[in-house]
């Protein structure tokens, strides 16, 4: 029958065999193309994918040659838990290889888990600042704020991946719709001369006094993307005005429509918390008489008004806040020693690698030390 040939094939150890050797070509393949693609790019194309694509110089075709690390690391999952069920029979003799199969499983599920689930992001704080969010290191998003209250603004954030779209983005919080003329996901700025034939990117804000160049997208791990967009604003069709706004760009441009003020920005991705962070004192300790550093510390304020939670806790290397679901890890400082980076890290299935391997390990103990007591019976009698 058909479905006894499914199962059959999805059990087989050959097709074991086969997804292992294609995993360890993958991570070689992956691995070595990091020093072309940096680590994230590699990442989505060699391990985040069901497939490998080769992309032919001038045509935008996207052909498949090898599969990706969705695909081996499932089909690896279906076969070991259909072998696990075809021939695994619960018994004394075979709870070690239960609890061997059983760890492999969740493994699998728990990596794949990972990568689906966590997140990660930066918290730049300067001494006596407060924040109630961190920032996504490689995400932009469009942030257009209605700042004319003054107990609170209230804030439209449009992700980066809907500017590359080109339909206009209406929000029921925005009186207009945005159109981007164009994104550049790389970019400079430079002054524009004041004898310049060619136009201003933008007619309003910064726009008239700058020029944008747009740059090939980095993927190296010590380069950024900074990316630029051109925008317009309308609204009962009518133009607004056109603004450039940039991750060169701190500061917001404000502008009134309606008899609300509103403010532009491109920033980095902002992931709001219940709580907020203040950086009481930082501090770069080095050996003395040489600049070999000795300690980087970070005392930190942790204020949560809804539970009414107010202390200090420490952070240094080797010795990061856990808190709410989230990790923080003293990453770099700034150049001043009166600033400090933080690496925020959340991963809910961060404990399902070590279950795994506290099962692998009592299943490998337990079959041991069944085959060895079986065996020292054996000695015994003969």
């Amino acid at each position: 029958m058909l479905l006894d040939r499914i199962i059959q094939f999805f059990s087989s150890l050959k097709l074991t065999v086969v997804c292992l050797g294609l995993g360890l070509v993958l991570v070689f393949w992956g691995t070595m193309a990091q020093v072309e693609m940096g680590l994230y790019q590699a990442q989505n194309e060699f391990f985040r994918s069901l497939f490998i694509y080769w992309k032919p110089e001038g045509s935008g075709l996207k052909i498949p040659i090898f599969p990706g690390g969705y695909l081996v690391g499932t089909v690896l999952l279906i076969n070991l838990i259909a072998a696990h069920i075809q021939r695994f029979e619960l018994s004394r003799k075979k709870i070690g290889l239960f609890l061997v199969h059983s760890g492999l499983i969740l493994l699998l599920v728990g990596q794949l888990l990972t990568d689906l689930l966590s997140q990660e992001s930066m918290l730049h704080l300067r001494e006596g600042e407060t924040k109630n969010y961190t920032e996504a290191d490689t995400d932009v998003e469009l942030a257009i704020a209605d700042v004319t209250d003054r107990d609170s603004d209230k804030v439209v954030a449009i992700d980066y991946r809907r500017l590359l779209k080109p339909n206009p983005i209406q929000h029921e919080a925005l009186p207009f719709a945005v159109e981007v003329r164009k994104f550049y996901v790389n970019s400079v700025l430079a002054d524009r001369a004041k004898d310049a034939k060619e136009p201003p990117p933008a007619t309003m804000g910064f726009g008239p006094q700058l020029v944008v160049e747009e740059k090939p997208p980095v993927t190296a791990m010590d380069k950024r993307n900074v990316p630029s967009a051109v925008i317009e604003l309308r609204s009962g069709g009518n133009s607004l005005g056109t603004w450039l706004v940039s991750g060169y760009i701190n500061q917001p441009q404000r502008f009134t429509h309606e008899g609300r003020t509103y403010e532009l920005s491109l920033r980095r991705t902002r992931l709001y918390k219940p709580y907020s962070i203040q950086l009481l004192d930082f501090r770069h300790d080095v050996y003395p008489g040489t600049d070999i550093p000795k300690n980087f510390s970070s005392r930190v304020r942790v204020m949560r008004p809804d539970t009414g939670e107010d202390r200090e806790v420490l952070i240094y290397m080797n010795n990061p806040l856990r808190y709410a679901g989230e990790t923080y890890y003293q990453a770099s400082f700034d150049t001043d020693n009166e600033g400090t980076i933080l690496q925020v890290v959340r991963n809910p299935s961060w404990l399902a690698p070590y279950f795994a391997c506290i099962l692998v390990s009592a299943g490998l103990i337990i079959q041991f030390m069944m085959h060895m007591m079986g065996f020292v019976r054996k000695r015994r009698t003969a």
